[in-house]
């Protein structure tokens, strides 16, 4: 056997067949998508102890209470956020969904990510619902810029991915210290130059965005629905949960990659698929049929 990170090493060959017989037969496929698609790019997934920021929970930053609180610690909280989504590259997972967009007219994916990644690998826009917001809506003043070590920028590589970044200091570091900003420097209107602007993603305890909301509720209304992927993400949560939900009301099939096996959507059947491993290893293969198809 080949090691474990290897694909052959993730992959049962009689589950595989059988996704891909279903795959190739279907034309309406839901994804919906988790950190778990970018903990292969080196993003963290925010949980248990390993996830803390600095010595902050950042469940506890990340509501409407804690930027009315500090606005300044949270802002540097999602400069910081940025800065590593910025110095991440996209992995051959989102690829792969992005090239299973452009080859299937009637693929949607519903993305619980802010980091871009996705947007980086070209994955076209109107296949891809950001649930959650993006990083990357409101620009970074000069005051919230990560600090650098002081010298002059690295030179881009042209192979393995731009590594501008690379002199800046890990404000994620307890050991680096926070610039000392004020609610003066923080981003503001342009328009009205005096309301607080905040970071460009939803919260724990809003709503999601109504017009995303409505693209994912058209789409599942408006035909049978043939395959829903559940990456790297334990959809437990409302509306993550719904989607499944709707998805098998619609006739779906539901396939779930992710690295723990405990992370399973409630109410797994019979003729789901489960593959346990690296969604950047796992999902090329399951989509090579489609993906690699000639065009």
């Amino acid at each position: 056997m080949t090691s474990p990170s290897s694909t052959d090493a993730e992959l049962d060959e009689e589950q595989l067949a059988s996704f891909h017989d279903h795959l190739k037969k279907s034309t309406r496929v839901l994804a919906l998508l988790g950190a778990g698609l970018s903990a292969a790019s080196g993003l963290p997934t925010f949980r248990g102890v390993e996830g803390l920021w600095r010595t902050h929970d950042p469940f506890s930053l990340a509501t409407p209470e804690a930027f009315d609180a500090d606005p300044a610690l949270v802002w540097q909280f999602y400069s910081s956020r940025r800065q590593m989504a910025s110095s991440a590259q996209p992995n051959a997972a989102h690829y792969a969904l992005a090239r299973l967009a452009t080859k299937m007219p009637g693929f949607q994916a519903l993305s619980q990510n802010v980091d871009g990644l996705s947007e980086r690998a070209n994955h076209p826009q109107k296949q891809l619902q950001l649930l959650h917001g993006t990083l990357f809506e409101n620009p970074i003043l000069p005051a919230l810029a990560v600090p650098t070590l002081g010298i002059a920028p690295a030179q881009h590589r042209t192979s393995e991915g731009a590594a501008e970044h690379e002199n800046e200091l890990d404000i994620s570091d307890i050991n680096v210290p926070l610039p000392f900003i004020t609610i003066d420097d923080l981003p503001r209107c342009p328009k009205c130059k005096q309301r607080l602007l905040r970071p460009g993603v939803v919260w724990f305890g809003e709503s999601l965005p109504g017009p995303v909301l409505d693209e994912v509720e058209t789409f599942i209304d408006a035909d049978k629905i043939d395959l829903i992927l559940v990456i790297g993400t334990s959809a437990r949560v409302t509306p993550a949960a719904d989607y499944i939900k709707q998805a098998r009301e619609r006739g779906a099939r539901v396939c779930v990659v992710n690295l723990n096996t405990d992370d399973r959507p409630v109410g797994r059947r019979n003729k789901d698929w489960f593959f346990q491993g690296d969604a950047a290893a796992i999902v090329p293969a399951l989509l090579m049929p489609i993906t690699e198809a000639c065009p």
